[in-house]
Order: structure tokens, then C-alpha cells, then sequence
């Protein structure tokens, strides 16, 4: 099933500020189409005699009540952390 418009990876890689060389441009290009291509076939799927499942008020038995609780203890929390600061757990920039 062709699509109108073709993916521009380009555009969503530099939405995600990857600078991409042109092979693996026309890889991933490939690659989302085949992804598509497969969405588009589970949307020919007959789903029609499947029945739907709502969450009708008084028919959640499976679920539980939102109770407010105390949280875990800070020093608990942070007593794996690989590295801290202070009261805080302390991570790589990885924004510059």
C-alpha cells in the first residue's frame, strides 16, 4: 500500500538533531516503510465480531482506590543511586 507522502527522514532527524549520512538515510527511509507497510495490512485485520471492553462505572473490579501514603524514605531512595549529590541523584549533562 503506497503512501501519499513519503517520510522525510531528514525532517525528523534533524527534529531530533541527528546529522545522518545519506546511506543510512535511504536505510531508515526503507525500513520505515516496511514498518508502515505492515501497520497499514493490520488495519485490513476484520475486527468486527471482536467484542469491546469499557470501563463502565461499578464494573472495575480490578482496579484499586487512589490512596494517598507516605513516600519512601529519601535516604532509601538514594542508597543505590551510582552517584549523588547531597539529597539529589546526580546524572550526565546531556544537554548543552
Amino acid at each position: 500500500m503506497p503512501q501519499e507522502e513519503p517520510i522525510n527522514v531528514r525532517y525528523v532527524a534533524g527534529l531530533a538533531r541527528l546529522t545522518l549520512t545519506a546511506e543510512e538515510e535511504a536505510a531508515y527511509t526503507s525500513q520505515l516503510d516496511r514498518i508502515l507497510h505492515y501497520v497499514a495490512q493490520l488495519d485490513e485485520v476484520d475486527v468486527s465480531s471482536v467484542p469491546e471492553h469499557t470501563l463502565e462505572e461499578g464494573n472495575c473490579d480490578f482496579t484499586r482506590p487512589d490512596v494517598a501514603r507516605a513516600s519512601q524514605p529519601m535516604e532509601s531512595a538514594l542508597q543505590n543511586a551510582p552517584r549523588r549529590s547531597g539529597d539529589q541523584f546526580q546524572v550526565p549533562k546531556v544537554v548543552e
